[in-house]
């Protein structure tokens, strides 16, 4: 059973920093994509980054260059590392996993899988 538990969500001002960290269990193999997406109240869904089977990252357009995923097998964290923060990031970010590796060449940070944790939430004031 997957399991991801995420922390670190706060309050902060425009261009402020924050790093969001997800503590996963159950995912058997290292390959299996995960990511971050987020949900804005009155938004669509958004896959922000996320790791594929490869290993590379896949960013949104809307966070290149801000956000950074990084996966620590290790600890079994994922974490994402936001800088330049935007009010417009606003929203609750969940932490998500798949249970099948899939085709990384075409796997984008937008791709929908199929476990998420509950969600930590992130206000960006201007």
């Amino acid at each position: 059973q997957v399991q991801l538990k995420e922390s670190g969500g706060g309050s902060v001002q425009a261009g402020g920093s924050l790093t969001l960290s997800c503590v996963y269990s159950g995912v058997t193999n290292n390959r299996y994509p995960m990511g971050w997406f987020r949900q804005a109240p009155g938004k669509e869904r958004e896959g922000v980054a996320a790791i594929d089977c490869s290993g590379s990252d896949r960013y949104a357009d809307s966070v290149k260059g801000r956000f950074t995923i990084v996966k620590d097998n290790s600890r079994n964290t994922l974490y994402l590392k936001m800088h330049s923060l935007k009010p417009e990031d606003t929203g609750m970010y969940y932490c998500a996993a798949d249970s099948n590796i899939g085709d990384c060449a075409s796997f984008r940070a937008s791709n929908v899988l199929n476990y998420r944790g509950q969600g930590t939430h992130v206000t960006v004031s201007s």
